[in-house]
């Protein structure tokens, strides 16, 4: 059996390459576990200065957890969809409070789950096969992995516009946006790897050496009208101020919002909101973990896999927007998740 992380040692910097390119290496539970078990061993071990995360074959960074899967183990096995999460925001808390640096190579479908392990790193490498997404809302849940912390932190109410959109970026738009720290042209990232690994403390330098100027990012010519329609907290004062543009890139933004599940959208607005009062990162997981523990369990999620990504019919039927308040209530203590 192949294996879907590769945990290797290259002079100075530990690796995770992630091995599952037929599914352009979406997380399930054993990369979960495998990645975190590598990170515990290199915790602390002083020859490891530096971690690099890739991916292997493919057009894919990482397209996110394996929602398939757990939309499958929600049939009687409820327990087996929240040990997924439970486990990756588990990683993913490894990740952002890690004590040595990270280097994320998003060269590729980098959505969801793969925005979660990139992000806690501190340096992001984009490059001209980036595209990067949160499409969560598009199979009725919200952006997790600690997405509320992220997102809400850019500039004006880009958050708010990712979130309901499902916006696919490129990896200029992710440069200017500040989600990736770095552009390289894909054909350097091998010689990146190589000098990193053999002097870690030049990672910064090297990046930059290597660094060229993206093309222009097209996101930025829609910053104004974006800021101007998202502004609002309510779903409906966003689709109203859109439809009232009366412009094709509005038309098209809110007929992608209308394709969303409704609720999904009204608790992912509600998040962004949340999110930035959260005093900490473990704050954010043991919210984001309520709310998906919830969010699993409305009935739009197992219907948007069904209609996206395993009939791929295109048609989800969602339920009417539901009151956000009962998701947004913590778990008992008992159920609560908590970080390694």
């Amino acid at each position: 059996m192949t294996d879907t992380v590769l945990a290797e040692r290259d002079g100075s910097a530990g690796c995770l390459r992630l091995n599952r390119p037929k599914a352009l290496h979406s997380l399930d539970l054993s990369m979960v576990r495998q990645m975190t078990h590598a990170l515990l061993a290199w915790r602390d071990d002083p020859d490891i200065r530096i971690v690099l995360i890739d991916h292997a074959e493919g057009r894919g960074f990482c397209a996110g957890g394996d929602v398939v899967t757990i939309a499958k183990a929600l049939e009687g096995k409820e327990k087996a969809a929240r040990s997924f999460f439970y486990e990756e925001y588990r990683l993913n808390h490894l990740m952002y409070t890690f004590p040595k640096p990270g280097v994320a190579f998003m060269d590729g479908v980098t959505m969801g789950g793969g925005v979660g392990i990139a992000c806690p790193c501190r340096y992001r490498v984009a490059t001209e096969r980036t595209v990067f997404a949160m499409p969560e809302t598009a199979i009725g849940i919200f952006p997790d992995v600690g997405g509320g912390r992220y997102l809400s932190r850019l500039r004006g109410r880009v958050a708010q516009y990712l979130a309901l959109t499902s916006a696919r970026l490129t990896g200029a738009d992710c440069k200017a946006l500040r989600l990736a720290t770095h552009y390289l042209p894909s054909d350097a990232l091998a010689e990146a790897k190589r000098r990193i690994a053999a002097d870690p403390f030049r990672v910064e330098a090297i990046l930059d050496e290597l660094s060229v100027a993206p093309p222009e990012a097209e996101i930025m010519a829609h910053l104004a009208v974006i800021d101007r329609c998202f502004a609002s907290d309510d779903l409906v004062d966003i689709l109203a101020c859109l439809d009232a543009e009366g412009d094709d890139w509005a038309a098209k933004t809110a007929a992608s919002i209308r394709a969303k599940s409704p609720t999904a959208c009204a608790v992912s607005l509600r998040m962004l909101v949340e999110s930035p009062k959260q005093p900490h990162f473990v704050d954010e997981m043991r919210m984001e973990y309520a709310l998906m523990v919830r969010m699993i369990a409305f009935p739009d999620f197992a219907e948007g896999v069904r209609a996206l990504l395993i009939d791929k019919t295109g048609d989800p039927q969602w339920q009417p927007q539901a009151d956000t308040d009962p998701f947004f209530e913590p778990l008992s203590p008992i159920d609560a998740w908590s970080p390694l």
